[in-house]
């Protein structure tokens, strides 16, 4: 199991932030290889990816989810096993920490090898500071879900 750990702090205010992380459908604006994710329902996505040449698609269930806090899920299709959470920390009034931690299982080689290399650490670490030049540029949420979901 391969273990990624990124924070990226944004210049929007912590609700600001977690109503665009909610917002799944947007994620390939910012995100890298992936092609898109159909929200089929308040805790279920579907997603496509593209990742070196390799197209995956898979379903994810949101675990956990208290607005303004964090966002949790897992994996529940397809061969890509993951689970993560993303957390939102106030710093001040218009600034917010936003960390990230992923937990996945490498599948093949070309996987292992990337992860073993930290190949999967940088393209989150990416991907983080896309997603702050998304908010950011745009200085507000393109939508938001405040619903809770309890962990269990």
């Amino acid at each position: 199991m391969s273990q990624i750990q990124q924070s990226v702090d944004v210049d929007v205010p912590v609700s600001v932030a977690y109503n665009q992380w909610t917002q799944f459908e947007s994620f390939p604006n910012f995100m890298s290889g992936v092609e898109s994710i159909t929200q089929l329902d308040d805790t279920h996505n579907h997603w496509v990816t593209n990742i070196a040449g390799v197209t995956r698609e898979f379903d994810t269930e949101v675990t956990e989810q208290h607005p303004d806090e964090r966002v949790a899920w897992r994996s529940t299709s397809g061969d890509s096993k993951h689970a993560g959470v993303v957390t939102f920390h106030r710093l001040d009034e218009n600034k917010t920490r936003v960390m990230i931690q992923l937990d996945w299982e490498p599948t093949d080689l070309v996987e292992k090898i990337g992860s073993a290399v930290n190949i999967d650490d940088h393209q989150v670490k990416k991907d983080a500071e896309r997603f702050k030049q998304f908010i950011e540029s745009r200085g507000s949420e393109t939508g938001g879900w405040r619903g809770d979901v309890d962990a269990g």
